[in-house]
Parts: C-alpha cells; structure tokens; sequence
C-alpha cells in the first residue's frame, strides 16, 4: 500500500518590510521628491524620532547640517548611480554628532520611477576602539622612549652638577661663584623636569576612592586659586566606590581642570560631570561597569591641528607651557586600566576620563 500523499507547500517568502524591520543598521527610504516614504525600527533609534514624525519630510530635514546631501541624492536618483561614503559625519542635533558609513542605492519599479534606498551604519564604536588601541600603543612607545631618554640625560646632569660644586669650593671669588651657582640651579630645574616626564617612579596604592568625594577635593583646590572661573557639579550619585590610588586620580584629574582653567580665563564655566557606562570597552577590555568623568569648559577650544598629538609630551598651545600635564594625566589613568578622550569645538571642549569601576560585594571583597 503506498503511503499517502502528503500535498508540498512552497516556503513562504518573508516580506521585504519584515526583513528590512529586523535589520540592525538604519535603512531609509525616500521618493523621487526626496520625501521619506520609509524608516525602520533602527532608523528611528538612530535619530532617536518617531517613524510617524519623520515621514514625507525632504532630506534635508533629516540631515540640516550635511548642505551637500540633498544634493548627492538628487544626483543618486537622477543618474540611477549607487554610492558609498565612509566615515562620514552626520551632525544630527547641536549636541549630538554621529560618524557613518552612507550608502545609496536608485532603486526602480520599472516604469521609470525611482526610489533611494539609504542604508546608515553607524561606526562610531569601531573608530572609539581603534583610536583607543592606537593612543595606548602610541603612549606605551613615547613612555618607554622618554624613560631611556630620561636615564640617560640624568646621569651626566649629576656629574655635571657634582663638578660645578667642586669648582666652586675652589673658587676665592665670590663673584665667579654665581656662575657655578647658575649651573647648580639649571641642573636641579632640569633634573625636576625630568622627574616629571618620567612620572611617579613606584606602582599605585590602590584602595577604594570615592569619586565624587575626589572631585570635591579638586574643585575646592581650584575655588582657592582665584581663578574667575565658575565650577560647577553635575554628579551621578549611584556611581560605586571604584579601586584606585586616590592622590595619583587627584593629579590625573588637576592637571586636566588646570589646564582647562588656562584655557578659559575669567569667565569661564568648568563643568564636573559624573556618569556610569555599561559593557564598555577600553583597549582590548571589555568592562561591566565603566566610570565616564568629563570634565568641560567653554574655553576656546583645542586647534585641529593640535587634536591627535596633545597626550604627548611637550605639546602645548601655551607660551609658557610645558606639555607635560596632560600626557601625564593619561599615563595615571592608563595605570588604572582607563583611558582619556577628548572632543573639542570653539566654546565647549570635552575631556572624559573612562575607569573601570570594581563592585564590591558585602563581604567587601572586590568582584
């Protein structure tokens, strides 16, 4: 007896708008007037706006900043020629800025009417990480460079300090021992600067430190400089007691706010800023629970040309300045595993100190 007859079903094809709904990269699209007909799911949490909101607005609406977008478009859908930017700013708020991969598909239904099929991937992530990696491998050569260089001028500057002390037990003349007196205060003015290109020369004692009881500190060590500028607080109160060495953060953290403090003048607004990030990568780590502490000025800005270079040491916008402050901050930082970032424009320049924060359990043991 033959088996019955089981009827075969074609599989059933799933509909475009479902799959482009699950997609995790933006899709966007727009008619040939340029008006959006379309947004999914991660489009709307890109521009952080409702599908509904959006809908039939031109493309300028969407991107006010980007003056050349409307125009690649139109030249897109004329042509029927796809395109691709990469690494492409997008400004989408005054406060908000986003770096993408931009690609424009001409799509057609066959009577000569075409649509734009945009897709927007978001890379920001990828750029953090990999500026990360190269600040932490460019600061771990100039560090090891600078410590050998450092060794090698401070043993000369001790024998050149020791013969000059010698000389002048020699010396009868009072006034010729001002010049041994001038060698004397050159070496020791330069042997301090080389103590501090090398740094805190023995490993951080690290213990549990609040933060905010830190920023405390350090904001009432600026209130007493007199500087005329404004601080003011911005704090997260839930952030944990992280594990750290509270004096080196207190230097890691004056060094910026000083800095800042120069670049501003009387005037200005510095801002404290306290937050807790979640699954946060720094260098090749991946961390539950990650400190993000700005500090902010409305000072006039770091130069672009100053932008990829101003953790290294001797690099300074100021006449009088060493250079030294902030790649020090960045070498106590990278000590407790954490990692400097710095975004800047005229008015509002942004210093974000990121430290992974270490739970503790009730025993008051470090998890």
């Amino acid at each position: 007896m033959s088996p019955p007859h089981t009827p075969h079903h074609p599989p059933t094809a799933v509909p475009p708008q479902r799959i482009l709904d699950n997609l995790n990269t933006a899709v966007l699209l727009f008619d040939r007037d340029l008006k959006l007909e379309y947004i999914n799911p991660a489009g709307e949490m890109l521009f952080a706006v409702s599908a509904r909101r959006l809908r039939k607005h031109r493309v300028g609406h969407l991107f006010p900043a980007a003056e050349d977008m409307a125009e690649a478009l139109a030249e897109a859908l004329a042509t029927g020629h796809p395109f691709t930017r990469r690494e492409m700013s997008l400004r989408l708020s005054p406060e908000r800025e986003i770096t993408v991969d931009f690609t424009v598909l001409p799509i057609s239904d066959g009577r000569r009417r075409r649509e734009l099929l945009v897709e927007l991937v978001q890379i920001d992530r990828q750029l953090r990480i990999s500026r990360e990696e190269q600040l932490l491998a460019q600061q771990s050569v100039t560090r090891e460079l600078l410590r050998g260089l450092a060794h090698e001028v401070k043993n000369p500057l001790g024998g050149l300090r020791g013969a000059a002390q010698l000389l002048e037990r020699e010396l009868d003349e009072e006034a010729l021992k001002e010049y041994t007196q001038v060698i004397i205060g050159e070496a020791d003015r330069l042997q301090k600067l080389v103590d501090r290109i090398l740094g805190p020369n023995k490993p951080p004692q690290k213990v549990p430190v609040n933060i905010h009881e830190l920023l405390e500190y350090v904001r009432q060590l600026l209130l007493a400089e007199d500087s005329g500028v404004q601080v003011k607080r911005d704090y997260d109160p839930s952030i944990p007691d992280l594990i750290g060495d509270r004096d080196l953060l207190v230097q890691a953290v004056l060094n910026i706010a000083r800095n800042a403090v120069q670049a501003m003048g009387a005037g200005g607004t510095l801002t404290l800023r306290t937050r807790v990030l979640r699954q946060l990568t720094i260098g090749h780590t991946r961390h539950r629970l990650v400190l993000r502490l700005e500090l902010i000025d409305t000072g006039p800005g770091v130069p672009a040309e100053m932008m990829e270079r101003i953790f290294y040491p001797m690099v300074t916008g100021r006449p009088e300045g060493t250079g030294l402050g902030l790649s020090i901050a960045q070498s106590l930082v990278q000590q407790h595993n954490g990692i400097i970032q710095c975004e800047s424009r005229p008015g509002r320049t942004v210093f974000a100190i990121l430290l992974p924060v270490t739970d503790q359990d009730a025993n008051g043991k470090h998890s």
